[in-house]
């Protein structure tokens, strides 16, 4: 997969996520893919003082992510 077409699955993933962020108040932004395995990503809204942002970027966004693009190591919140 080239870089574009990876950032095209990043994306789709994150339009997958962003209705649920957006429901509490949140949102996230796309930043940057690092060598195409780092996704960098700006959490937004109440995502920024939320306890549990850590958790919602594991266990949700970058789970989301690696199931469109699998060769995403980590996704990481800048």
């Amino acid at each position: 997969m080239n870089s574009e077409s990876l950032r095209k699955e990043v994306v789709k993933a994150l339009d997958e996520i962003r209705p649920f962020l957006q429901n509490d108040g949140g949102d996230l932004t796309l930043i940057d893919i690092i060598d195409d395995k780092i996704v960098h990503v700006r959490l937004e809204g109440t995502c920024t003082t939320c306890a549990i942002n850590q958790l919602t970027l594991k266990s949700g966004v970058e789970m989301t992510i690696k199931k469109y693009a699998p060769q995403i190591e980590q996704v990481i919140s800048v």
